[in-house]
């Protein structure tokens, strides 16, 4: 059976990007998958100081190996200030330095939501123009908008945008 690894760009208890994920995760069919939370990573901040010091973490290549061990990542990106949360950014910095192509071409559904209209649209912007050069296989991106009106009890309560990610999982199901 095909694995899927699923988690959110974000170390918040109540992250909505995670619920965004969990939903996805529930719309596959066949499929074993396992829901990762970056809380259980624990990572110093990155520097080349702190790794010519101490080397590379260990949760850091514990975390690249379920990329590697699985045959589709699901991730919803978390935006602050316009781009990728610190915690995200710190996980993504440490694999790097263990594998530049951490991805693995792996097929990936790319995700965002945010409370506000545009969705985490710049911060899905960001990882669809970086993640190619670090063996990215993009498969599908979806970005659900005004996150608090339009998912309730677990699910997506907009059909539009309902249909939208359905559709986004086919995809990625296709190519696992």
């Amino acid at each position: 059976m095909k694995k899927i690894i699923a988690f959110a760009g974000s170390n918040s208890k109540k992250s909505i990007n995670k619920e965004l994920a969990i939903y996805a995760v529930s719309l596959l069919s066949n499929v074993e998958s396992e829901m990762l939370d970056l809380n259980d990573f624990p990572l110093p901040l990155y520097g080349i100081d702190k790794e010519n010091k101490s080397g590379i973490p260990e949760n850091a290549q514990v975390f690249l190996d379920k990329i590697k061990s699985s045959d589709g990542i699901i991730l919803s990106l978390a935006e602050h200030n316009g781009a990728y949360a610190t915690v995200f950014k710190n996980i993504f910095d440490w694999m790097s330095r263990i594998d530049g192509k951490l991805w693995s071409e792996k097929p990936m559904l790319l995700m965002a939501t945010s409370p506000g209209g545009r969705g985490g649209a710049t911060v899905l912007e960001i990882a669809k123009s970086r993640f190619p050069y670090m063996g990215g296989n993009i498969v599908s991106t979806y970005s659900l908008p005004s996150f608090f009106d339009n998912f309730k009890d677990g699910k997506i309560v907009n059909t539009d945008f309902d249909n939208q990610l359905t559709k986004s999982v086919d995809m990625l199901s296709k190519e696992i």
